[in-house]
């Protein structure tokens, strides 16, 4: 039996999941609800069938809820995290899990006591490219690691399609950092292991109000050094690049989920065979959350992996 979805921010990253739940094969919407009834009414527009609940209590508590997906800005996280697992539905949530560490580190360790399951949707967590990366790492092909090097440059920010989520421009919830950062962060801890800060330098506008421009940045995993560089503003395409260095071979992931690799020539293309890598990328997410829900395997960050992604990310903003 298909399990039941609920979705709570109906943005446009609440649409666009919900959009793929509805083609998912062990997935079902119980229903949705967002703070804006614009928002609804659009959601309702494009879905006539779709189940508009009354508020996020009434969604939540629904018998034919398992599971809530919270897609509102990261200051709501917790309130909603927080009253799924009131009402025994598994937790899968945006991130980060919110705007404060300490609130965030009590989010986790509730919804770890409730026993419940839960994830985070960093995009890499069932990626074709990050598994076969993790493949390569595993079985020793990539050889001894010289390091990683992440590259971001965004000439808007936000970025035209998000131009409805104000809050992203701004200091205290918003920025590239936290939006798209995170996700290679996450990566970086899903294929090294734990990372520490080493430093970093963080340029901010004039404006206190308004989120970072430029970052540098260094990590370590276990002694594999990862770079980070980051900019906003001027004129050419966006940057969203990965680079792994190995002695025998090497790894770019760039444009969020093409992959390349190299052994000292060119790069060539790898995952030919995936005609659409980033709607790939949302199957098999969602077939990963299907999994979690169904108590099998899956390969999901739960929120303690998406706390230590948030701590790394506060920690190279407040520097």
């Amino acid at each position: 039996m298909a399990k039941g979805l609920a979705i709570i921010g109906l943005g446009v990253v609440g649409r666009r999941t919900m959009a793929n739940a509805m083609a998912q094969d062990g997935l079902a919407i119980s229903g949705a609800w967002d703070l804006d009834p614009a928002a609804c009414d659009a959601a309702k527009a494009d879905h006539p069938d779709l189940r508009i609940a009354a508020d996020a209590n009434a969604l939540v508590a629904d018998p034919q809820t398992d599971a809530v997906y919270i897609a509102v800005p990261p200051v709501w996280h917790k309130d909603y995290a927080l009253l799924a697992v009131e009402h025994g539905k598994a937790v899968f949530c945006e991130k980060p899990l919110g705007i404060d560490m300490a609130e965030s580190r009590d989010l986790v360790d509730r919804v770890e006591a409730s026993g419940l399951p839960n994830a985070v949707n960093f995009v890499h967590g069932a990626t074709a490219a990050g598994s076969l990366i993790a493949d390569r790492l595993n079985d020793g092909s990539v050889g001894a690691l010289a390091g990683v090097d992440i590259r971001l440059h965004f000439a808007q920010w936000p970025r035209a399609w998000q131009a409805s989520a104000d809050w992203l421009r701004f200091r205290d919830q918003g920025g590239y950092v936290r939006e798209v950062l995170s996700h290679f962060v996450y990566l970086t801890e899903r294929l090294f292991g734990p990372a520490t800060l080493r430093g970093s330098i963080v340029r901010y506008p004039d404006d206190p109000k308004l989120c970072e421009t430029h970052i540098l940045a260094e990590l370590d995993c276990g002694g594999v050094p990862i770079s980070i560089a980051g900019g906003s503003g001027g004129a050419g395409p966006d940057v969203v690049e990965y680079v792994i260095h190995g002695e025998k071979t090497s790894f770019r992931l760039y444009d969020w989920f093409n992959l390349q690799q190299s052994d000292g020539g060119p790069w060539t293309e790898l995952l030919t065979d995936v005609v659409d890598k980033r709607q790939d990328a949302f199957t098999r997410q969602l077939a990963a959350l299907t999994a979690m829900l169904n108590d099998d395997p899956h390969s999901l960050p739960d929120v303690r992996a998406a706390l230590s992604v948030q701590e790394l990310i506060e920690g190279i903003l407040r520097t």
